[in-house]
Order: C-alpha cells, then structure tokens, then sequence
C-alpha cells in the first residue's frame, strides 16, 4: 500500500520532515530530533526548546490528515538569515503585494518571516522567544478587530 506524498503549505518558516500519522492526527505525537542544537548538551534544555517551538508554532498539518510537520528545532546560520529575506523578497514579487497601503499578501508574507524570526531567537534564547511573541500577537488582535481599531471613538 503507497503513502500519499506530502505536500506541506508553502511557508517561511523552517520546518523539519514531513512525519507520517496514519489516518488520523495525533498530536501528542512528538517529533523525533534529526539534529540536536549544538549549544544545547542537555536532553531535558533540548526537550524544552522543542515544547517551547511547538507551543509558539504549533504543527503543521496536510489537508489529508496524513502527514505533520514540526517547527525545525536546527539553529539558523547566517546563510539561512540571507536565504530567507531572499525567499521573502521573491514570494512579494510573485504574489504582488502592494507596496503602499494595507495589503493582506505583504501582511502574511510579513507574519511568516516574523514568525521564524522568532523560531531562531527561540532557539538560542526561550525566554526571549517567548517575549516576541506579545508584538506577535498584539498585531494579530489589531488585525482581528478590523479597521474599527483605528478609528476614533
């Protein structure tokens, strides 16, 4: 019997292998680690780091239901922060965002590199991760409330 293909959503963010889960998702399922973090000797700091990456960026899920993926628990080298603003710049380019004004494409490419920002500072430092994620989700409870949060009572 063949496994479907994974087809993960395109992101920013740096995820680690697809995972196969069977028919249904179970996310008390914990990803196993390719690469340990090489500041990090201690099995319970590394274990630590990864439940602090899934609680900021939970799984992803294919459609299907077949296939998870974790946020990668690998630290960024400097190549990786190049790449990315690269990948950033193209996915600008092919989804035309507008470059003035309220744009949801610019807005999502945004959260995505802001999102793995906040993954590799995570990494080196959990507490600072987790200080990013206020900005985060400060503008996420701005988005949410729509144009009403700018106007005047």
């Amino acid at each position: 019997m063949s496994t479907p293909s994974p087809s993960p959503p395109e992101s920013l963010v740096q995820y680690g292998d697809p995972i196969f889960t069977g028919e249904t998702v179970d996310p008390t399922k914990k990803a196993p680690s390719a690469v340990a973090p090489p500041a990090v000797a201690d099995k319970e700091a590394i274990q630590r780091i990864e439940d602090i990456l899934n609680a900021i960026l939970p799984p992803q899920y294919e459609d299907s239901g077949y296939w998870m993926r974790y946020a990668s628990p690998t630290p960024s080298t400097r190549f990786d922060v190049i790449k990315l603003q690269e990948e950033m710049d193209a996915k600008l380019m092919k989804r035309q965002a507008r470059e003035n004004g309220i744009c949801a494409v610019r807005e999502d490419i945004y959260r995505q590199c802001f999102d793995e920002l906040i993954r590799e500072v995570a990494i080196n430092s959990p507490e600072r991760g987790l200080l990013l994620l206020r900005p985060a989700e400060g503008k996420a409870g701005a988005r949410e409330q729509g144009p009403r949060a700018h106007e005047p009572p």
